[in-house]
C-alpha cells in the first residue's frame, strides 16, 4: 500500500548511473548508427579490387575493424551463432581453406587464415558483442576472414555452401555503387531500428530486474532469489505457474514476489502489471505470501491510474532510490520474522 504522490516525489524519474553504464555496454545500435556514414564512405571507395576495403580500413582512425565487421553482420542479417556454424560447415565442405569467387567479371581466391586455429567465429572472439564493441580492435585474421565471407560469400563458385551464404553474403556486389549502397544500408538500418527498439526496451527491463536483485542479494545474503515462481501460485486451473520478475525466499521459506518496472518513456508494461495486480495480490495473500513492487521512471509516473491500482494491491511499493530499496529489504526481514 502507499500514496501515489509520495512515490512520485521519491522517484528518480531517469535511469540511475549504474544502470545507464550497463545499458551503454549492452547497446550496440547507437554505435552503428553513429558510424554509418563512415562505413558507407569506406565501401564506396573500395571498388579497386576485392580487398581494397582492407587497406582503407587499416588506415582509418575513426572506424575500428570490429565495428566495421558488426556493420557487415547487421546488413547480412548473420549473427555470431550462424557464423560459428558456418565455420564448421566450411571446414568440412571446402577441399582447401579458401574461397573462390567471381567479382566484377573476374575470378579471385581468398585463403582463410583462421580455419584451423581452434577459435570459433563467435561474437566474443570477433569483439562484436555488447561488452567489446565499444573497445576498438585492429584487423585480425578472424575479423578479416569473416568480413571477406560476408562481402563475397554469395559470389562463391563452390556449390556446397550453406544456402544462407549465397543469399545473404552479397554486400561486395555494391562496392563503389554509391546510390545502391546508400539505399541498401539506410533501408536496412530503418528495419533494424524498429526491431531493436523493442529489444532495447526488453533489455532495459532485464537490467532493471538484475539491478534490484543484486541490491537485495547484497542486503540479504541468506535469502534465495533464483526462482521466478511461488509454490501453489498458478493460473489456468492450476496448470501454469504464475511467473514473477523476482521471487525472494527467506531462510525459513517465506515467499515474496517482487515486480519491477522502470520506464523513462511511457509504454504498456505498467498497464499490464496493473491489470494483473488484483488477481495476483489475492492469490498470493490467500497463500500466505507477500507481493512488492519496485516502480520508477518518468514514463510510469504518467500512468497515474495504473500506478494507483498497483499500489492498492501491493504489500510494499518503493522506487529505485537506495533508501527506498533499503525499505524493501527491511520489509522482507520484517515479513520473515512475523509470527516467529
Amino acid at each position: 500500500m502507499g500514496d501515489y504522490k509520495t512515490l512520485e516525489k521519491q522517484g528518480l524519474k531517469f535511469w540511475p548511473v549504474a544502470l545507464s553504464e550497463k545499458e551503454k555496454a549492452a547497446s550496440i545500435i547507437p554505435a552503428l548508427l553513429e558510424s554509418q556514414d563512415k562505413f558507407i564512405s569506406l565501401l564506396n571507395i573500395s571498388d579497386a579490387n576485392p580487398i581494397a576495403w582492407k587497406n582503407i580500413l587499416q588506415n582509418s582512425r575513426s572506424l575500428p575493424a570490429n565495428l566495421f565487421l558488426k556493420h557487415l553482420m547487421v546488413l547480412s542479417d548473420i549473427g555470431g551463432e550462424r557464423l560459428e556454424r558456418f565455420k564448421n560447415e566450411l571446414e568440412s565442405s571446402l577441399m582447401e581453406p579458401q574461397m573462390e569467387f567471381t567479382w566484377e567479371g573476374n575470378s579471385y581466391i581468398y585463403s582463410f587464415q583462421s580455419f584451423f586455429d581452434g577459435r570459433s567465429w563467435n561474437n566474443k572472439n570477433l569483439y562484436v558483442d555488447g561488452e567489446n564493441i565499444v573497445n576498438p580492435q585492429p584487423l585480425t585474421p578472424l575479423i578479416e576472414d569473416v568480413s571477406m565471407l560476408l562481402l563475397y560469400g554469395g559470389l562463391c563458385t563452390a556449390e556446397n555452401l550453406p544456402q544462407e551464404i549465397y543469399e545473404r553474403c552479397i554486400i561486395g556486389t555494391l562496392l563503389g555503387k554509391k546510390e545502391e549502397l546508400d539505399l541498401f544500408v539506410r533501408q536496412r538500418y530503418i528495419w533494424v531500428s524498429r526491431i531493436t527498439g523493442g529489444a532495447k526496451a526488453n533489455m532495459m527491463g532485464q537490467l532493471a530486474q538484475e539491478y534490484v536483485k543484486e541490491y537485495l542479494i547484497n542486503k540479504l545474503p541468506d535469502w534465495d532469489f533464483t526462482s521466478k515462481h511461488i509454490p501453489g501460485i498458478s493460473q489456468n486451473d492450476g496448470r501454469t505457474p504464475v511467473g514473477f520478475d523476482i521471487v525472494a525466499v527467506s531462510p525459513n521459506l517465506k515467499y515474496c514476489a517482487i515486480e519491477v518496472s522502470f520506464q523513462v518513456t511511457t509504454n504498456s508494461t505498467i498497464e499490464r502489471k496493473a491489470g494483473q495486480a488484483r488477481s495476483r495480490y489475492l492469490k498470493i495473500k490467500n497463500g500466505g505470501h507477500k507481493i512488492a513492487y519496485v516502480i520508477d521512471g518518468a514514463g510510469n509516473f504518467k500512468r497515474k491510474s495504473a500506478l494507483s491500482t498497483i499500489m492498492q494491491f501491493s504489500d510494499c511499493t518503493v522506487t529505485f532510490r537506495q533508501d527506498d530499496l533499503n525499505k524493501l529489504a527491511d520489509f522482507l526481514l520484517q515479513f520473515e520474522n512475523d509470527g516467529v
